[in-house]
């Protein structure tokens, strides 16, 4: 939070969007992997074409397709946490240290151990996305059944879906915004000099001097963003 108001300051609202060109671009692959693994599973788990799904079925393939979009979220928002966490230091010192997203991954593949170097924060970003999606698609079918009441959710309209699709996105990151403070903070970490040993120490370090509230810097934001975009992607793949 000090981070964003140092940069609101210095630079106005417009240093917020720093950063975002990283993460802007890859938001259709994101989704494409999410939707596509998850349609994938969503083959393997039905006994024959066309067969509603349960609400635990939705849950596992929540998991799987979050498993594997964590090896797109993690490397493309460490991009975008270095790039914000520079917007907010620069305003005050002046001091620029990377270009834009190439620079960021190029400095990263030279001195922060390559290839792997990109991968920093991969365990916080798992205990995000897999239970995170797993909840995210429970919640919608459950939604989705409550409205149709029954597991036949096809004839529902447009409000149901948006109203389901919201509280999706919404009890994503109730439930797992503070594992989002601890990869970020684990993602800007300096390489050389680190301050977190992992993602624990940085959660009790965390803990200790901010408190919750702590874990949960920015979480307005978030919400307010997750909840019609969340509605937005699921009615669209509807």
């Amino acid at each position: 939070m000090d981070a964003v108001k140092q940069t609101i300051a210095g630079e106005g609202p417009r240093g917020l969007y720093k950063g975002m060109g990283a993460p802007l671009a890859t938001v259709a692959a994101y989704n494409a992997v999410l939707f596509s693994v998850r349609g994938q599973m969503e083959s393997l788990l039905r006994s024959q074409p066309g067969m509603p799904l349960s609400v635990n079925q939705q849950v596992i393939c929540g998991a799987g397709a979050g498993f594997a979009v964590s090896f797109l979220a993690c490397p493309t928002e460490l991009i975008k946490c270095r790039l914000q966490a520079q917007s907010a230091l620069g305003s005050s010192t002046g001091a620029v240290k990377y270009r834009g997203p190439m620079d960021v991954t190029k400095h990263v593949l030279k001195s922060e151990g390559g290839v792997r170097g990109l991968f920093k924060g991969l365990v916080p970003t798992l205990a995000r996305e897999v239970p995170g999606n797993a909840l995210v698609f429970g919640v919608y079918e459950a939604v989705k059944q409550f409205f149709a009441g029954g597991p036949d959710t096809s004839e529902l309209g447009r409000g149901p879906l948006i109203v389901a699709g919201g509280l999706a996105g919404a009890s994503f990151w109730l439930a797992f915004y503070p594992i989002d403070v601890v990869k970020s903070v684990i993602q800007v970490d300096n390489y050389r000099n680190p301050k977190f040993s992992g993602s624990i120490d940085a959660f009790k370090k965390i803990l200790a001097s901010e408190g919750i509230k702590g874990l949960y810097k920015g979480f307005g934001p978030a919400i307010a963003r997750s909840v019609p975009a969340n509605a937005a992607c699921f009615l669209l793949d509807e």
